[in-house]
């Protein structure tokens, strides 16, 4: 079990309302960025995840966590997890 403290004080969604891309995957890196950027944004909207989230089995929810962790782990140090990611600092 996993217990973080969770605030939503400082949370921005900029990228998404400024963007003009088309969005495609697979043309070049800072097109993939973009997109992903983009996804992830959409992706994270209060009525989307309350439509996603009760559909999910278990195990789906489990990967997600990890997946989520393990990138915030391998790419992020324990300051920046919680400057950038908690913002509890």
């Amino acid at each position: 079990m996993h217990k973080l403290m969770l605030s939503s004080k400082d949370s921005t969604h900029n990228f998404l309302h400024q963007y003009k891309g088309f969005g495609a995957f697979g043309m070049d890196r800072d097109t993939d960025e973009e997109t992903i950027m983009f996804y992830l944004q959409k992706f994270s909207e209060d009525s989307f995840m309350k439509a996603l989230i009760p559909r999910l089995d278990s195990l789906e929810l489990e990967e997600i966590y990890n997946l989520i962790n393990n990138l915030l782990k391998r790419h992020f140090s324990e300051d920046e997890y919680h400057t950038l990611f908690l913002k509890d600092r």
